[in-house]
């Protein structure tokens, strides 16, 4: 019986490095259907790049975007590209995949990555109200506040904040026993799946984990939320009919972002799941995740006269000049 007890025992332990990869369902769908959602994701993917990077290139290029606000945006459309780098390219090869296997390092690596630079986007976002916030509310006084040194240091914090904040928890997660199975209905490596493959319930380390994701969340959306409803009273009380104009349409933009992003992300990670069937799950998540990102250059380039311009300029001017 002695013997029977340690050989279970040892079995256990050895049972506990069984999964060395997951499986990722993606999309159920016939193979034209699979070639269909390919084709679809890799064309939003370029154009997600083009339009970011078309971005970067007019605040860099253009001198007229030298200005706090036209930084903090090429920093975010930068973050957009990584963004959706950390799910696109691993879910393209996935759809033509017969495995549609992703290893165990590798499904860990993009579940950091993914909440990470999620994390930095909450933390963008608030940065940029809080520079639209400056910008009307004291216009006198914002060249002294926003000063390249200040948006450099807000920059950096919202980097190092959002990859320094989840690789103790995710290592945890990581330590966790998988015996199998280790199928995952999902085209990424998320929270909820990933606890649910576990063999050993972890309360603790799921609740440091919703907690840190959920007061990152609350506290941005707090934020956001108070900086535009001080702006919008203060936009109200522009004389102009052409400033508040202007300053509507900077700020119903940030606000599209806002709402696309957050309207999608508290609906997984906040309010409970448990009544959301998995391909609405999928669904949502690739709103936030894929859309935000592609959706970002269309809303802050055709809303905003000096974007639309410097784009212009990069994309047509430099090529004449080339030519010449």
């Amino acid at each position: 019986t002695s013997f029977f007890f340690v050989d279970l025992r040892s079995m256990n332990r050895s049972a506990t490095h069984i999964v060395t990869e997951f499986i990722l369902l993606g999309f159920a769908g016939c193979w034209e259907i699979q070639i269909f959602l390919f084709s679809l994701f890799l064309v939003v993917y370029a154009l997600t790049l083009a339009g970011n990077g078309a971005i970067i290139c007019a605040v860099k290029w253009d001198p007229r975007l030298y200005t706090p606000m036209y930084f903090l945006l090429g920093n975010f459309a930068f973050l957009e590209i990584w963004y959706v780098s950390s799910t696109v390219p691993n879910m393209l090869v996935n759809i033509l995949s017969k495995t549609k296997a992703i290893s165990f390092s590798g499904c860990f690596l993009q579940f950091y990555f993914f909440f990470s630079l999620g994390t930095a986007e909450c933390l963008f976002l608030a940065v940029m109200a809080y520079d639209r916030y400056q910008a009307i509310c004291h216009p006198l006084h914002y060249p002294i506040i926003m000063t390249r040194r200040l948006c450099g240091t807000l920059v950096s914090l919202c980097w190092l904040t959002g990859f320094l904040g989840y690789p103790i928890p995710i290592f945890f997660i990581s330590q966790l026993p998988f015996c199998g199975p280790n199928i995952i209905d999902h085209f990424l490596c998320d929270m909820d799946p990933l606890m649910a493959l576990s063999c050993a319930p972890a309360p603790i380390t799921e609740f440091i984990f919703y907690t840190q994701s959920s007061l990152v969340l609350f506290f941005t959306i707090m934020y956001i939320l108070r900086s535009y409803t001080l702006l919008l009273r203060a936009v109200f009380q522009i004389p102009s009919t052409g400033g508040r104009r202007k300053a509507f349409s900077t700020c119903g933009s940030h606000l599209t972002v806002v709402s696309l992003f957050y309207g999608t992300v508290m609906v997984m990670y906040v309010s409970p799941t448990y009544g959301i069937s998995a391909l609405m799950q999928k669904i949502l998540t690739l709103v936030y995740s894929i859309m935000t990102p592609f959706l970002n250059p269309l809303i802050y380039s055709l809303r905003n006269k000096d974007m639309k311009l410097a784009l212009r300029n990069v994309l047509f001017g430099r090529r004449i000049s080339q030519n010449s």
